[in-house]
């Protein structure tokens, strides 16, 4: 479990921060002490425990400071750039800071950093970093670019790394959206680079990042504008020679904020299991605080802040800092240590005052007691004969303006309606939890008995719903989805209202046969027609007509392909998926492959190699499953007449796509040298014609 308490305004005097927020809140030397930067002109060093002021130092009329002040760990002097060359270095004696040490840089400061067990370290606008003391040696050293024109730096951090100062910094190349992870190491003195690649959310705009880090990796965690928290794993000692490398982005948390939120969002790494967010969780609600355990993908604990906030969020300790209306504000916490029953707040402990309690709805008796605060026993069992009345006071509820705690209360009533499920075989309150789901605030671990209640009902609407809303859903019971989804028959799927939005165009007559004569010629560079596979049955290689229109035409309905698509969709571990998947029955194994290879065909056809429809299935996850069926029951569906056809199309098309990687190999030597040729000629008029030949 986790805490937020009492919030302590550290001052009543409004600071002088700018539409922006303030430039920053740095630790000092002293414990309980810290120096907080306006986006103006002023530095204030605050006590927190005394809430007040213990000195304010100022630039002069027309200076404008740039960087947070700092304090270095090693002197206790304090350190800030204004106009964004300026370096100045002074003391708590010191009152004037027109009277203190100065130095005038030779390119503009991004940042300074200072922690623990180091020398404070600048980095530079344009990527390069500088240690305090070899820099105010030199002031005016030449400072080297290290990142394009194109890219600005959107965030930083130092670490500390056995004993080693590492420094990491995010840029954003303009107009292009790409995102690259720089990681600079001081001992040896090396530098690398990593591409973010941003998956199936490519179109999301990054908001805030925050990151820790063990003796391996950096733990980069990113809040985008679709609401969810992303993770990214960095090494923090390189391991290949390439001086760009990639590293991927995995969902973390779903929808922790409103993704309509255009500002005010800020996000922070407090443990090993725990991050504090701040913005609003609905467009409509009002900004909170809130913390969620990582581990178990659960809300621990939310404040409302109705005064608003800069989007701004600091993290020292066990306490948070944020500007609250135009007021530093400062809210302890605590984190006990992660568990499943802490996480999902079964902890017996007293109430806290002012904590939630659950709508009087789903407050009713059982014939073994009552629950927490049920009402008395004849509203008990008004509620109790009547699903359409909790119907409709959940969707009243669901109106009603939302609280702080409203992720943690969606909980509880699921909970509710699921423990009275149990209690009453005959009561399934379908309608309600279809809404509940739709709020966008639950997960597997905080109910798993929603799914185990809809795979009992064989509700595969509802399942297809969690699918598509869960991230964290084990690989049994996604296989036990998909078996379901196989087995079920097509005159029951074509009477239920299923979501079709992937499915587009899957049985569009035109678009079959341009597909069949593509099939015939060309697949990815590669046809068909010339592979010579002198081991093959001489029946597979007279291409019937009906053998041709089955690869052509989806071998499923839409209903059940759309079913399909939300299980290609959900996250897995393949080393747990494959023992499950070994129990699909073998028919509906080659029913599945039949259809996979279809979409691949049908991503063939076009050069973006994606499919139609919203949020389809993309190519990686087609190819994915193709081959974690095959790995889990090659040895049984290869034994099957009907798959045979189906395992040679398989074939060809691996071989198909040996001969083309085998191709690109080869000129992937001349366009690294094309490149280099590009890299040597730095000096071109503004237009020139150049020859390159390739051999």
């Amino acid at each position: 479990m986790a805490t937020l308490e009492e919030e302590i305004a550290l001052s009543t005097v409004v600071l002088g921060a700018g539409p922006d927020g303030l430039l920053g809140v740095e630790p000092t030397d002293k414990a309980d002490q810290f120096l907080v930067t306006d986006s103006g002109r002023t530095v204030v060093h605050y006590k927190v425990s005394d809430q007040k002021p213990l000195g304010s130092w100022s630039v002069k009329q027309g200076q404008v400071i740039t960087c947070p002040a700092v304090c270095s760990f090693q002197t206790g002097e304090y350190i800030v750039v204004h106009d964004n060359k300026v370096l100045r270095i002074w003391n708590n004696e010191d009152v004037n800071l027109d009277k203190v040490f100065k130095a005038t840089l030779s390119a503009e400061v991004y940042r300074i950093h200072s922690i623990q067990g180091t020398e404070p370290v600048v980095l530079f606008k344009e990527g390069a970093v500088r240690g305090l003391e070899a820099l105010l040696e030199e002031p005016q050293q030449k400072i080297e670019a290290v990142i394009s024109d194109e890219e600005v730096i959107k965030w930083t951090k130092f670490f500390m790394v056995s004993k080693h100062p590492v420094l990491i910094f995010i840029t954003e190349k303009q107009q292009h959206g790409n995102y690259f992870a720089y990681v600079q190491m001081f001992n040896p003195c090396t530098l690398s680079k990593y591409t973010l690649l941003l998956g199936e959310e490519e179109k999301t705009v990054i908001k805030n990042f925050t990151a820790s880090v063990d003796r391996k990796f950096i733990c980069l965690m990113s809040l985008s504008s679709d609401g969810c928290i992303y993770e990214s794993l960095i090494p923090v000692y390189p391991s290949d020679g390439e001086k760009n490398q990639k590293v991927v982005r995995s969902l973390l948390l779903k929808t922790v904020v409103s993704g309509s939120a255009q500002k005010s969002v800020a996000l922070t790494i407090l443990d090993q299991n725990h991050v504090a967010v701040l913005g609003p969780p609905l467009p409509a609600s009002k900004e909170c605080l809130s913390i969620w355990n990582i581990k178990f993908q659960t809300l621990q604990t939310s404040k409302e802040l109705p005064q608003g906030t800069s989007g701004q969020l600091w993290y020292y300790g066990e306490t948070l800092f944020m500007l609250h209306g135009k007021y530093l504000t400062v809210i302890p916490y605590k984190c006990e240590a992660s568990s499943l029953a802490g996480a999902l707040g079964k902890l017996k402990h007293s109430q806290d005052p002012g904590t939630h309690t659950i709508p009087h709805f789903v407050n009713w008796e059982t014939s073994q007691g009552c629950e927490p605060g049920s009402q008395n026993s004849e509203q008990s069992k008004r509620i109790k004969d009547s699903e359409k009345h909790i119907e409709i006071e959940l969707r009243k509820f669901l109106a009603l303006k939302q609280t702080p705690d409203f992720h943690t209360v969606v909980g509880d009533i699921v909970a509710g309606l699921l423990g009275r499920c149990k209690e009453e075989p005959s009561f399934y309150p379908r309608n309600c939890l279809m809404q509940l789901i739709q709020t966008h605030m639950l997960s597997y671990s905080l109910c798993p008995g929603l799914l185990e209640i809809a795979l009992e009902k064989t509700d595969v609407q509802m399942l297809q719903l969690c699918l598509q809303q869960f991230p964290d859903i084990p690989e049994s019971v996604t296989c036990t989805c998909l078996k379901i989804f196989l087995s079920i028959d097509d005159d029951s799927l074509r009477e239920i209202d299923i979501n079709m939005e992937s499915v587009s165009d899957y049985n569009d007559t035109a678009q079959d046969e341009n597909m069949e004569e593509q099939t015939g010629i060309l697949q990815n560079g590669f046809s068909s027609e010339e592979d010579n596979c002198n081991s093959c049955d001489p029946e597979l290689n007279q291409k019937p007509q009906d053998a041709t229109q089955a690869t052509t035409s989806c071998p499923i309905i839409p209903q059940r392909a759309a079913l399909l698509n939300a299980i290609l969709h959900s996250a897995y571990s393949e080393i747990f998926l494959l023992p499950y998947l070994k129990d699909i029955p073998a028919q509906h194994v080659t029913l599945f492959l039949q259809y996979l290879y279809f979409l691949y065909l049908k991503c063939s056809k076009n050069a973006t190699m994606t499919l139609p429809g919203i949020h389809p299935p993309t190519l990686s996850q087609i190819m994915d499953w193709i081959c974690l069926l095959l790995d889990a029951n090659f040895t049984v569906v290869v034994m099957m007449p009907e798959a045979k056809r189906l395992l040679m199309n398989l074939y060809k098309f691996v071989k198909s796509q040996i001969s083309v990687y085998s191709e690109l190999n080869k000129i992937e030597v001349s366009f690294r040298e094309l490149q280099k040729l590009n890299q040597e000629k730095h000096s071109r008029g503004l237009y020139s014609i150049e020859v390159l030949h390739l051999f």
